[in-house]
Formats: C-alpha cells, sequence, structure tokens
C-alpha cells in the first residue's frame, strides 16, 4: 500500500549497535581538559558524595588546579589522529561493522565528550534503527563506567517520543572468549620482548574502597579475570589498581607502590598489561608506560614493557564479533 503524498519519509527499519567507552578531551589544551573533567567530575555516578559539599571542592580546587597537569599528559599521549581512545574506539566500530556486514548499523559515543551518547543515538533512529544494542565496552561491570553509560542512553530515549528498542550488553570479565583474546594477544605481545618477564602485572583501574563495600561488583570481576587468565597462561601473575584520586581509601594493592616495591622483591624485570580497557588511553600509555615506566626503573627495576590493550587487534576483534552476536541473537540472521 502506497503512504499518501504528504506522509514524512520514514527510514527502512534497520539494527545497530553502539559501542560505548569513556571519553577524551576535544584536545590537549587546558581549556578543554578543563571542560572534560567538569563533565566527567559531575557525575554522581563517578563522585559518590553529596553536591552541596562536592561541588565547591570541584570547582574551587579541582578544576583550578588539575586541567592543566591532566592536559601536559595528554599532550604526552596525543597523535595525529588525536586522543588514542577516541581513534581506537572509531576503529573498533569500523572494523566490527566490516565483520557484520551491511545491514547491521555500527556506531560509537563517548560518555564524556564526543560524539555524545544522545546525539548519537538520535542519529542512528533517524538512520532507521529502532532496535540497538548498547555495548559498553567495560569487561568488568562497575557503576561508575558500565552503569553511567547505560543511564545516559536510558535519559536520550526518556526525551523520544519515537524510542528504539534496546538491549545492553552484559559483563564480559569472564567469558571464554574474553579470556581466550586476552591470552593469545598478552602471549604474542610477550614472545616480541627481548627479554623474558618475571612477572606479569595486571592492572585494573582503581576504584574507591566504599564502591566494593556498597555492593559493586567490579573488585569481584577485576580478580576472576586474573584467576582465569593466570589459570589460562600457566604463569605468575600479580594485581594492582591504579589512577587513585583523592584521599579516600581506594582498592588495593596499589599499582604504582607495586611497581616500586618489585626490585627490593628481586622482581627486576617486568611486563604490565592493563585488561580492564578495551582500548589504550591516558591511563595506559602515560599513566603506566610513562610514569610507571619511570618508577620502576628508579626503583632498581632493568626492563620493563607495557603491553598493548586488545584494541582493534585480530584477536580483540574477534572477541567483541563474538558478543555481539551473541547479544544480536533472535533480533538478526544473516541468513
Amino acid at each position: 500500500m502506497q503512504p499518501p503524498p504528504d506522509h514524512p519519509v520514514i527510514p527502512a527499519p534497520n539494527i545497530g549497535v553502539l559501542l560505548i567507552n569513556l571519553g577524551t578531551p576535544d584536545s590537549p589544551d587546558v581549556r578543554s581538559v578543563r571542560r572534560y573533567l567538569a563533565e566527567f567530575l559531575s557525575d554522581k555516578r563517578v563522585i559518590e558524595i553529596p553536591s552541596w559539599a562536592w561541588k565547591p571542592i570541584l570547582h574551587g580546587i579541582i578544576l583550578r588546579t588539575r586541567p592543566k597537569k591532566s592536559a601536559h599528559a595528554y599532550a604526552q599521549v596525543w597523535s595525529e589522529e588525536g586522543s588514542p581512545l577516541a581513534a581506537i574506539t572509531k576503529r573498533q566500530a569500523k572494523s566490527l561493522k566490516a565483520r557484520l556486514g551491511k545491514t547491521i548499523h555500527v556506531a560509537h559515543a563517548m560518555r564524556y565528550g564526543k560524539p555524545g551518547i544522545a546525539t548519537t543515538i538520535a542519529a542512528m533512529k533517524d538512520q532507521g534503527c529502532e532496535r540497538i544494542l548498547l555495548a559498553p565496552l567495560y569487561p568488568q561491570y562497575c557503576a561508575a563506567t558500565t552503569a553511567t553509560a547505560n543511564d545516559a542512553a536510558f535519559a536520550a530515549l526518556a526525551a523520544m517520543r519515537w524510542q528504539p528498542a534496546l538491549r545492553t550488553l552484559p559483563p564480559y570479565h569472564d567469558d571464554p572468549a574474553y579470556i581466550a583474546a586476552l591470552k593469545a594477544d598478552l602471549e604474542r605481545q610477550i614472545t616480541t620482548l627481548d627479554f623474558i618477564p618475571d612477572r606479569l602485572l595486571l592492572s585494573f583501574h582503581g576504584m574507591p574502597q566504599r564502591t566494593l563495600e556498597l555492593g559493586d561488583p567490579y573488585h569481584c570481576h577485576c580478580r576472576k579475570t586474573a584467576r582465569l587468565l593466570d589459570e589460562a597462561m600457566g604463569q605468575t601473575i600479580d594485581v594492582a589498581f591504579q589512577s587513585r584520586f583523592g584521599r579516600a581509601k581506594w582498592l588495593e594493592p596499589a599499582t604504582d607502590v607495586t611497581l616500586k616495591a618489585y626490585p627490593a622483591q628481586g622482581v627486576t624485570k617486568i611486563a604490565i598489561a592493563a585488561p580492564g580497557f578495551s582500548a589504550d588511553c591516558l591511563e595506559t600509555i602515560e599513566e603506566l608506560g610513562i610514569r610507571g615506566r619511570e618508577d620502576f626503573l628508579a626503583a632498581g627495576g632493568t626492563h620493563v614493557a607495557r603491553l598493548d590493550c586488545l584494541n582493534d587487534s585480530d584477536a580483540g576483534m574477534v572477541m567483541l564479533e563474538t558478543l555481539v552476536r551473541r547479544e544480536l541473537a533472535g533480533w538478526w540472521s544473516e541468513v
């Protein structure tokens, strides 16, 4: 049946996949970093302190001092493609699109910064995506990462009259596809080193100890990932938590403390991996690869290698394709 002449144009129904990562400043200058940090540190999922107590600290102290330091750190990792996190996430979306084929629309968005989640979902809906799989790229669930990404998507739908149907990718910290990808990619990288590491250190992003006490499963997810990877690789693996912020007690042991203590324990050759990050970023390249290296060598270490995240490697993309195809079951079939 033909629609009436004045009927609005409605695109053909489509299925979409939205890859979501944390975010990044638009550029490594102080103004852009301040704007990014203001959005990030205003999220109540990230800072679980009453607004009346937190806002004076954020605007009176942190946003006056931290942006300059962070901008210097970002400048050390910025490339011709821009932010490593943004560039890699974009490549992951492009690669996944090629793997899934023309019938699936794949996009990417950032929880903080650009491209934003709300604008990307609106664009996907305009392109006919009536069903969208949200895929926060966090293997280990945390309210400050996975939940806030979903929150932003749900808030975007709240403003829409004609909403697409949504599914969300669950945490995959113990998924066999994820563990197999980590094992294959880490072993590949280790075999290219010109030394044999005494220890493999897995550094996960830290969280306040209070998140664990409130019931957040993040710490348990990190520990389970490490245990399964230890069993799969058959070697000694240590776990530590990086990026402490503020005066509150954070998950331990701390990565920087662990690195400084290693040489006195006879561990002078190490490899560091960050399996909780789906793409290399400031925290892996600068915090681990530059400052972490300096701490370890200054303490007496002799050899250190920062291993890449899964990024858009073959192993990483096979894993991501496996997870996404599973979650699209019932919505989509290539046949």
